[in-house]
């Protein structure tokens, strides 16, 4: 049984009366009920800037688009999410959007040939996003990403709010359909991903990436074939 801290005690208590109160919320009022709960300077979006990323940007920036948003640059991103990232953040008018790369020296020392993908994926996602992600969200007390449970396996079951070691974590999209999805985008005549029209439902590292049919799941192409459904950074603690 692990015994928490006076403080990680208040911030899973903050988290659980926060997410009673905001279980049916729409998400622009789970993002603003996240700006309230700790300030613009303690709050940061975490996005892929994949093929659903647009619709949890466009309700972030409705909210206040000067709220930081973390991009992890793994070194192995497709063109066109750099593309589309750089598109989003023009057509949202994001103010501050914080491009993460892993360090020089963690790749020289354990993925030096660019291999280590194939032989130890677990450990490339911890190179290239965990670790980039625990440096990057040091400074704040709060973060909000676009988990849905509609996406399957361990994400069906995720809260609105909840306590991630000394942080809050917002999951403003956890309730809502793939039609609702659509209809953000639809409504705000947001831009598709481009590899969207290629087949990928849903878009990572190239390496890790490949296209999934109408009746799959959305997230089979990533791994396919590994039996691994995360790369980490919603499954271990970034505190």
């Amino acid at each position: 049984m692990t015994i928490l801290s006076e403080e990680a005690e208040t911030v899973a208590a903050w988290a659980s009366r926060l997410d009673r109160e905001l279980a049916q919320a729409p998400p622009a009022d789970i993002v603003a009920a996240a700006l309230r709960a700790v300030g613009r300077e303690q709050l940061a979006v975490v996005s892929s800037f994949g093929t659903e990323s647009a619709a949890l940007l466009k309700v972030v920036a409705d909210v206040d688009p000067a709220i930081p948003v973390v991009f992890l640059d793994t070194g192995w991103l497709f063109a066109e999410t750099l593309a589309y990232r750089d598109t989003l953040i023009a057509t949202l008018g994001l103010r501050d959007v914080r491009s993460i790369k892993p360090r020089e020296q963690d790749l020289a020392q354990h993925d030096s040939d660019s291999e280590l993908w194939f032989s130890d994926p677990d450990a490339c996602c911890r190179i290239r996003k965990v670790e980039p992600l625990k440096r990057a969200l040091s400074p704040f007390k709060a973060w909000i990403n676009g988990r849905k449970r509609f996406q399957g396996g361990a994400r069906a079951i995720i809260p609105v709010v909840e306590e991630e070691g000394a942080r809050l974590k917002f999951n403003p999209l956890a309730n809502v359909s793939p039609e609702d999805i659509a209809a953000i985008y639809a409504l705000a005549k947001l831009p598709a991903h481009p590899l969207v029209a290629s087949g990928f439902r849903s878009v990572g590292c190239m390496p890790c990436t490949s296209r999934a049919t109408a009746d799959e799941d959305s997230r089979a192409g990533r791994w396919r074939g590994r039996g691994k459904t995360e790369c980490g950074i919603h499954t271990t603690k970034t505190s």
